[in-house]
């Protein structure tokens, strides 16, 4: 849930979120799609993805498989809430010996003012799974603090995650990252960003923390319907940490559409 590029989908114009947490010690975790930003009158939206590869903070929740996905988002104003699903596949781990945990749901809420120039988007986001195992703890929940500043046809920004006890209950754990997209046109955006997991108790983690970043484009066939293409890697700590399969260079193609 809450996207891959932190890149957020426009009401009326399609831009495909990005965002990827990080997974336990012994899988990977799993995350949403930005909700849409907001408008001044109630809108309800739905949203449906098909995406090569699902990637949260440069942490594939596929093992480099296919996901689809879909959720809806209510908007009054600031305000949003929403819920996001998607498969997942972490493979066998400690938490989840016989794979059993398959589908991920998540429940996001927050406000977004703006502050002269600044846009700011304050929220809460649970991560929910399906059929995992007693005492797996894969369930967690994040709040946080997005600002974003537009200049023409870019836009830079900054992100903030905080959880009080992360996805396999290995403690508290923060999100870092600064983000840009450009418009090169009226239907390509190009965009980028560089970000950092940080896990304050390394001895149940397993892992410190891990530097991620990505590179794409988002192509909108129509206000509605979108293409993005996407490069993601990790530094050599997560790559080694949670296998290759998770970790390092993965590239990944998403279709998405918002109805009505």
């Amino acid at each position: 849930m809450l996207g891959a590029v932190t890149a957020a989908l426009a009401v009326g114009s399609v831009a495909m979120a990005q965002e990827a947490a990080p997974p336990t010690p012994a899988a990977p975790g799993a995350a949403p799609a930005e909700a849409p930003a907001a408008v001044p009158t109630r809108t309800l939206l739905f949203n449906a993805a098909a995406t090569s590869d699902y990637v949260f903070r440069g942490i594939s929740q596929t093992g480099g498989g296919w996901a689809p996905s879909g959720g809806v988002d209510f908007i009054d104003g600031h305000v949003y809430l929403g819920n996001w699903n998607s498969n997942v596949d972490f493979g066998p781990s400690s938490g989840d010996p016989g794979n059993t945990t398959n589908i991920e749901y998540d429940l996001y809420a927050g406000f977004r003012p703006t502050v002269g120039a600044v846009a700011l988007d304050i929220g809460v986001v649970r991560y929910g799974y399906a059929n995992e195992p007693r005492g797996a703890n894969f369930t967690y929940w994040e709040g946080k603090f997005l600002a974003s500043h537009a200049v023409g046809r870019n836009t830079l920004g900054a992100a903030f995650y905080y959880s009080p006890q992360f996805f396999g209950k290995v403690g508290s754990a923060e999100y870092y990252e600064i983000n840009d997209a450009f418009a090169l046109t009226k239907t390509l955006t190009v965009s980028a960003a560089v970000g950092y997991q940080a896990f304050d108790d390394r001895a149940r983690a397993g892992i410190g923390g891990y530097a991620n970043w990505e590179v794409g484009g988002t192509y909108a066939f129509t206000p509605k319907l979108g293409l993005d293409l996407r490069y993601w890697g990790t530094d050599a700590t997560a790559a080694s940490f949670y296998g290759k399969a998770y970790a390092g260079d993965h590239i990944a193609a998403t279709l998405k559409i918002i109805f009505p």
